[in-house]
């Protein structure tokens, strides 16, 4: 019988959160605190002709005024984008200048004060249009930055990293068999988080440098500054207290960078930059855009053959994570589907967009809307039932994935499970479309996904455990808290590993990189993982510190001790114990004497065996599983004016082991609702110069209260042997196959293909007017 897994317990930062007393970035000042304001680009591509800031210096309160010569460029696998735009700007609100001064309105009116002088460039507004033979160069330096060793970008051109997958003999696959070959498109979001970006720096004595940001990768940004500034990393103290939401745009460092340069420039005080939603939105990087092509072919009775795929991701003006972005979506180009022919390029592509940054799946609900739209066209086509034709092809133990590597039960899971539990709660047998009155009909779409993690090989994570003396215990990780619960997870965990009371277990919130160990990031569903893994390590280490003093008290060996319930009893002779608050700081017998000291278990976890990917072929290992599923979605659809309503919304998710069962329903809740709000109306709108015309929440247009549909989420179990009790990671998982189950539900409901989003019923609308039902059929 399970202790403490799979059972609901409270969150450990539940009463903080829900009394208002948690304190995110925003809310740390200080009464010597001065304010950064930014100047932002108006421009989606131009020349920098002049700054002028001689009316912002003006303006009482005014204490420096910064502009971009002369920094280092920055980047993760390119080096390519100034940390304040110099020479040109690249996108609409790329920062251009920083005023810092006492209150934010002194800011906000010193920033509005500088005039820049623009001479406007031609704007790169798509991928496609940035591939033409005679398109704008945005980066014309491509072939003189800096970059690692396993990215390859094309100077002389706008792709900044091309990945290939090359698996079997493509052109073999398609012979003799029926094609279906579609174009797919959709513009960058915003990841719209709760909590807008914010960061704080200060430089105390003795050189070190203070900064606290709402981020999820506090470590990258200690490690980013040391490198950009030359700085003794030891001397760089980052700290991350909760976070208001990130779903992977936080991981991006940028206004950290511009947030050290103003405490530089007024000799170390402490300094603000808080965004304000706009500039959240357009100034911060967002989600990728995407231009797809899709080729399939397969036999008669609906056998995959082959897919030769062409993914064009829209980075924006800078590469940042769209060029890990572009590498992901090849190592799972094909979907969760056994083809035995692939041919694969995945581009990362410079646009005068908003950058890229990671956002929640990680290419992977993209690329999926493209290829499960693709899947149902075929089905169609080949006049099989969809549901059935992904079934036929699912991916299995003893599969080979698109980058070579064999597939088993843990590392894959079970994807026909879910599909047929998903066809048993949608009700599949009766019918995909109903007609419900006049204009109205309901109609069911589904799709399948799967996904794993494109990581660094040397990724890891740390875990301490500090023992109290009344035999509780801190635990200590540098997870970052955005929302996930990740961190009560450790603690139900720890509950389960000793089996203690929960209520015992105290998990420290706030991440210091001075003082908790590190987590490489808080991202990528690798937390509970990572960070689990590295928690049972730290707790056998503690246990069998328990059991060496406790062998000396009980007077027998540490091997016929164990460790549970509050005491370290003789296995064979649970009457004979000590009681771990009598242990855990050490023992005093009687005389005097003393033994031992405080328990403090350590522990840290590393993924295994990834590789890079060989850059001909893609063969190579990037994550450790693939969790697996099948989502539905049904709707009803007003043939009259192309309205619809969402009614229910299904996952049916292979989550290796639950463990937390109301924390795993609300991930895949929240996640499902991301990707329905994605499809159905998130988008940058932009103008032909390239300029956001949306860049507020009241014309954003997310979910509203009462949008909501129905969830329902059901959970298979295949473990996974590395991870923690068997779990795999689920919190991106529910948001992957939202779009394309969607759009899937919406053509089979209006009798049009529709490959683009958002799904909004203009769009619809404009589709329906261009096609006739035998184009559809």
């Amino acid at each position: 019988m399970s202790w403490s897994i799979g059972k609901s317990i409270q969150r450990k930062d539940a009463l903080e959160k829900v009394t208002g007393a948690a304190k995110y970035t925003a809310d740390y000042t200080t009464t010597n605190m001065l304010h950064v304001k930014l100047v932002i680009s108006s421009h989606a591509h131009a020349k920098l002709r002049e700054i002028d800031t001689s009316k912002a210096w003006e303006v009482p309160g005014v204490r420096a005024v910064l502009i971009g010569q002369s920094l280092p460029l920055t980047g993760d696998e390119v080096k390519d984008r100034p940390i304040l735009a110099f020479d040109r700007v690249r996108y609409h609100g790329e920062p251009i200048a920083a005023v810092v001064a006492d209150h934010p309105f002194q800011a906000k009116k010193a920033a509005e004060l500088i005039t820049v002088t623009y001479e406007p460039l031609p704007v790169v507004s798509s991928p496609k249009e940035a591939l033409l033979p005679d398109a704008t160069l945005v980066h014309e330096e491509l072939a003189h930055y800096e970059k690692t060793q396993y990215v390859y970008p094309e100077p002389g051109s706008n792709i900044a990293n091309r990945t290939k997958i090359r698996k079997g003999h493509i052109e073999q696959g398609f012979h003799d068999n029926t094609v279906v070959e579609e174009s797919f498109s959709f513009s960058p979001s915003d990841h719209i988080a709760m909590e807008t970006r914010c960061a704080t720096a200060e430089i105390k004595s003795g050189g070190f440098v203070h900064i606290t940001s709402a981020a999820q990768a506090p470590y990258r940004i200690k490690e980013q500054i040391s490198n950009y500034f030359n700085l003794d990393e030891g001397k760089i103290i980052v700290k991350a207290p909760f976070v208001g939401g990130g779903f992977g745009g936080k991981i991006a460092i940028h206004l950290e960078l511009i947030a050290y340069l103003a405490t530089v420039a007024v000799g170390g005080r402490p300094v603000k930059l808080h965004y304000t939603r706009e500039e959240d939105m357009i100034t911060s990087p967002g989600r990728v855009g995407l231009d797809a092509t899709i080729k399939l072919a397969a036999t008669k009775d609906g056998k995959l053959t082959a897919a030769k795929i062409l993914y064009l991701f829209d980075s924006g003006a800078y590469s940042d994570k769209g060029s890990v972005i572009s590498k992901a979506a090849a190592v799972t180009c094909t979907g969760p589907y056994q083809i035995e022919h692939v041919w694969c390029d995945s581009l990362c592509v410079y646009t005068n967009h908003p950058y890229a940054a990671a956002y929640r799946g990680f290419s992977h609900s993209e690329l999926l809307f493209a290829f499960e739209r693709s899947m149902d066209i075929l089905a169609r086509k080949l006049k099989i039932d969809p549901l059935e034709l992904r079934k036929k092809n699912a991916i299995l133990p003893g599969h080979v994935s698109p980058t070579q590597i064999p597939l088993n039960d843990s590392t894959v899971g079970n994807l026909p499970g879910c599909i047929e539990k998903l066809k048993d709660l949608m009700n599949w047998k009766a019918g995909a479309i109903v007609q419900v009155d006049e204009f109205k009909v309901q109609a069911k779409g589904i799709s399948c996904f799967w996904k794993t993690s494109t990581i660094d090989s040397g990724a890891s994570s740390g875990i301490m455990l500090l023992f109290n003396p009344d035999g509780s215990v801190n635990i200590l990780s540098g997870i970052v808290e955005i929302g996930m619960g990740t961190k009560t997870m450790l603690a139900q965990l720890l509950a389960e590993k000793l089996k203690m009371n929960i209520n015992n277990i105290h998990v420290h919130m706030t991440v210091n990189t001075q003082t908790t160990p590190e987590h490489y990031k808080t991202a990528a569903s690798r937390g509970t993982l990572m960070a689990g893994r590295a928690l049972l390590k730290a707790a056998e280490d503690a246990i069998q510190q328990l059991k060496n003093i406790a062998s000396h008290v009980l007077i027998c060996s540490p091997d016929d001790l164990e460790v549970g319930y509050e005491k370290v009893y003789v296995r064979e002779e649970p009457d004979t114990f000590v009681q771990v608050k009598d242990v855990c700081y050490g023992y005093t017998y009687p005389n005097g004497y003393a033994i031992g000291g405080q328990i403090i278990g350590k522990g840290n976890y590393t993924l295994r065996h990834l590789t890079h990917l060989n850059p001909e072929t893609g063969a190579g290992k990037t994550g450790p599983e693939y969790t697996v599923g099948a989502q539905g979605v049904e709707v009803e659809f007003n043939t009259r004016d192309f309205t619809y309503r969402i009614l229910k919304a299904y996952s049916v998710i292979d989550v290796g082991k639950v463990l937390h069962t109301k924390l795993a329903q609300g991930q895949v809740m929240g996640a499902m609702s991301m990707g329905l709000n994605h499809a159905s109306s998130e988008t940058f709108v932009f103008s032909k110069d390239g300029i956001v015309q949306n860049p507020r929440l009241r014309t954003y247009s997310p979910f509203r209260y009462g949008d909501h549909p129905e969830y329902i989420v059901h959970f298979l179990e295949t473990p996974h042997i590395d991870g923690p009790f068997g779990a795999r990671g689920i919190g991106e998982h529910g948001l992957i196959g939202m779009p394309a189950a969607l759009a899937n539900s919406l053509s089979i409901a209006a009798g049009v293909n529709l490959n683009k989003l958002p799904l909004t019923p203009e769009y619809i609308w404009k589709e329906k007017k261009a096609v006739t039902i035998d184009d559809f059929l």
